[in-house]
């Protein structure tokens, strides 16, 4: 216990003594007075979350998110913690889930990813059993594996690559994994995470596909997720809820969690401005013809003629074939269509036909 009492009252920082005394009482009394503001919950239910995880921020964007993958149902509600201008939090092993709640609260009351992980482990009896990783806003991050984890389990972030029984802490994203086939699990999951371009979540995603090809969790694999929060970016934007996918019990979870999240951006995300196309009379006439199709969807959208002209009649129809196929957040006001959704209709009008054809083939047998 010794690291925990000397943790109470330094942060780990190695500061020099003398001149800076007066400074580490002050930052401990913040931290106790932290703790005393937060209950510990220690009559929590624990469940072991063999898992391995990444949690990140996008300090250009203020994005902040996990994703996770774990040989055990529905890892969403336990491992996976985020909010948007505070942080992000993945708790696992013997998972102690008021860490998340508990731990974006410190956050948002101004401590540090370093700090908030120091006051979760010094309230917390069976913190050896505890594995966690932590991102504020600001981009510190850390990471924690404690001695009781099973192996292979460890952590990593931009600066250091940690064992058990040690915080590790670096910026921009925290790495870490418990029951893992070997380290190349983390270290896949870090590396691939700082050499992918895009945004937060292809990051993310990225990461966690190249630690499942890296071996992941030695016992298999079962459920998945992917977290992110944004300010003001949800269905209407009135949430933070940017993405929230999860998987709850699958025989291959990321493979279904990168096609989720596919869907997930065709039916949430806007427009790409740079990725619209005139409806001109070929387009045109192609979403006429669709659209009065009564059979396709057990209704005529479009009554009038199949002369490519994008006139108001066929502006509504396809506003309101749009928001029958669930594109709401893509309709638009002008003469442009986006290419996505445009090769979506496209899609599943031909997989229609096709499976219209069998069908009346085997009727016909």
């Amino acid at each position: 216990m010794e690291w925990m009492v000397r943790s109470r009252f330094d942060f780990g920082n190695n500061k020099k003594r003398g001149g800076m005394r007066y400074i580490r009482i002050v930052s401990a009394l913040f931290v106790l007075t932290l703790c005393f503001i937060i209950k510990s919950h220690n009559s929590h239910d624990e469940s072991l979350i063999a898992t391995f995880s990444i949690v990140a921020v996008d300090v250009t964007t203020g994005d902040v998110g996990v994703a996770v993958q774990s040989k055990f149902p529905n890892v969403r509600p336990v491992v996976p913690w985020a909010e948007a201008g505070v942080g992000a939090i993945a708790t696992q092993s013997f998972a102690n889930v008021s860490f998340g709640p508990r731990g974006l609260e410190l956050l948002r009351n101004g401590a540090s990813a370093e700090q908030t992980l120091q006051i979760l482990l010094a309230s917390d009896q069976g913190f050896q059993t505890r594995q966690v990783g932590i991102v504020d806003i600001t981009g510190r991050s850390a990471s924690w594996t404690g001695s009781e984890c099973f192996d292979w389990a460890g952590g990593m972030t931009s600066d250091k690559t940690g064992g058990k029984n040690k915080i590790i802490t670096g910026h921009d994203f925290a790495a870490q994994g418990n029951i893992l086939v070997s380290k190349a699990t983390v270290e896949a999951l870090a590396e691939i995470f700082q050499k992918t371009k895009g945004s937060l979540a292809d990051r993310l995603l990225t990461a966690l596909i190249a630690g499942g090809k890296a071996g992941g969790d030695r016992r298999g694999e079962q459920s998945a997720a992917l977290l992110v929060k944004r300010l003001g970016a949800g269905y209407d934007s009135t949430s933070d809820d940017y993405i929230d996918i999860s998987v709850y019990d699958h025989p291959t979870p990321i493979k279904e969690l990168e096609r989720l999240y596919n869907l997930h951006k065709l039916y949430f995300f806007h427009t790409d401005e740079k990725n619209t196309i005139p409806i001109d009379t070929s387009v045109c006439r192609e979403l006429q013809a669709i659209m009065k199709d009564k059979y396709y969807k057990g209704q005529e959208f479009y009554s009038g003629l199949t002369d490519g002209k994008f006139t108001p009649e066929t502006k509504k129809a396809l506003q309101d074939f749009m928001g029958w196929e669930n594109y709401d957040v893509r309709i638009r006001q002008d003469s442009l269509i986006d290419k996505e959704v445009l090769d979506d209709i496209r899609k599943n009008y031909q997989n229609w036909k096709l499976q219209s054809k069998r069908n009346k083939k085997e009727q016909n047998k």
